[in-house]
């Protein structure tokens, strides 16, 4: 004989949200108040009573990712001694469990193994907690004893040769440049599948005064260029268009290579982001097999942040892209290497974006019989 016994069991099908770390970054630099910290900021913060009154590097490039970071803009600051070390900082901060998108350093770096070296921490958040980030450097501005030939000779210098696909570096020319471009890729109202570049995000705000060098010759679209050339990350004017804007957040990544865009990297770093706890729940799950159905729904599962990235908007007869074009058969591939090791292969498309715009206008000169 038996007793009749009744289970109810909750299954957890793993279908809720990863939490997104986009566009909250954290900012490390010497300041007067607080150092050895982590400290919560926002738009309501006392930045005077957080980060001292005297002026500092982190609280400067501070206010300006905040006025440009729009209402929801959020950062984490790890203000340190003038003697202090930001890696030691950002290991405090990874140790105590933050994550977060990118990593802002603020004092200015003066040669390329210092950069060399940012991007190796951001390779050890990956390969120690599993996060991913990339670093936004500074290096030094224009000087008084200085012409702009003799400033891009020795900032050319810094990027010369140098392979560091995590990291972007921002010349200081208007004294808060790094703080204005990290405030405007953090900006809520923006996607991050869109460039800096882009004009329709509004011109930049709080942007320091216009840079002369020794002999009174202001920065010029030239010196720009020059800068962005030697993939510096610079700011843009427009000819008889009211405002300055931003270029390209280059990437200090190789030629040919696929991220040499801020925009490329935020993308594939995010999928990563979505695609990864997925991966911890398979993780010795027999539901995850080779047979048809089991890689069929795998693929399904895998396709399902992808499509969320994907998805677009309607409204008042325009459209507002998804960050990347919707997925397609065959862009995601699971191969069995063994009986207990899978490889997947994942493939995202960034939609096309502009950056080069030519017109080509003619004249019809052609005669029309009057009627």
């Amino acid at each position: 004989m038996a007793l009749g016994k009744v289970s109810v069991n909750n299954l957890n099908l793993g279908q809720g949200a990863v939490t997104e770390i986009e566009r909250y970054f954290l900012f490390i630099g010497t300041a007067a108040k607080n150092v050895g910290q982590l400290l919560a900021l926002n738009t309501d913060s006392d930045l005077d009573g957080l980060l001292g009154i005297p002026a500092s590097d982190l609280k400067a490039q501070i206010t300006a990712a905040r006025l440009n970071g729009g209402d929801r803009w959020a950062c984490l600051a790890a203000p340190i001694a003038a003697d202090g070390s930001w890696s030691e900082a950002l290991t405090n901060a990874q140790q105590k469990g933050f994550s977060v998108e990118a990593v802002v350093i603020t004092t200015p770096v003066e040669a390329g193994n210092e950069l060399s070296v940012m991007h190796d921490a951001a390779i050890g958040l990956n390969n120690t907690f599993g996060r991913r980030a990339f670093v936004m450097a500074a290096s030094a501005g224009i000087t008084v004893q200085q012409t702009w030939s003799e400033y891009l000779i020795e900032q050319k210098k810094i990027t010369a040769d140098l392979a560091a696909p995590r990291v972007l570096v921002v010349p200081q020319l208007h004294g808060n440049d790094l703080g204005v471009l990290a405030g405007r890729l953090a900006n809520a109202a923006v996607s991050i599948a869109d460039s800096p570049m882009r004009v329709a995000s509004g011109a930049l705000l709080g942007l320091g005064s216009v840079p002369v060098d020794k002999d009174g010759v202001p920065l010029s679209s030239a010196i720009r260029a020059e800068l962005d050339a030697a993939r510096f990350s610079v700011s843009q004017t427009y000819a008889d268009y009211p405002g300055v804007f931003w270029g390209d957040g280059n990437m200090l990544d190789a030629p040919a290579s696929d991220f040499q865009v801020v925009e490329y990297l935020r993308l594939a770093d995010k999928a990563a982001r979505q695609v990864r706890p997925l991966l911890i729940r398979r993780v010795g799950d027999r539901r995850l097999n080779n047979t048809p159905n089991s890689m069929a729904a795998a693929i399904s599962a895998f396709m399902n942040p992808l499509r969320q990235m994907a998805k677009s908007t309607t409204f008042a007869g325009e459209v507002f892209p998804g960050e990347i074009e919707s997925p397609k058969d065959g862009d995601i591939v699971l191969v069995w290497h063994s009986k207990t090791k899978v490889e997947i292969y994942i493939k995202i498309r960034p939609l096309n974006c502009p950056k080069d715009l030519t017109a080509n206008i003619a004249l019809d000169l052609s005669s029309e019989d009057s009627e």
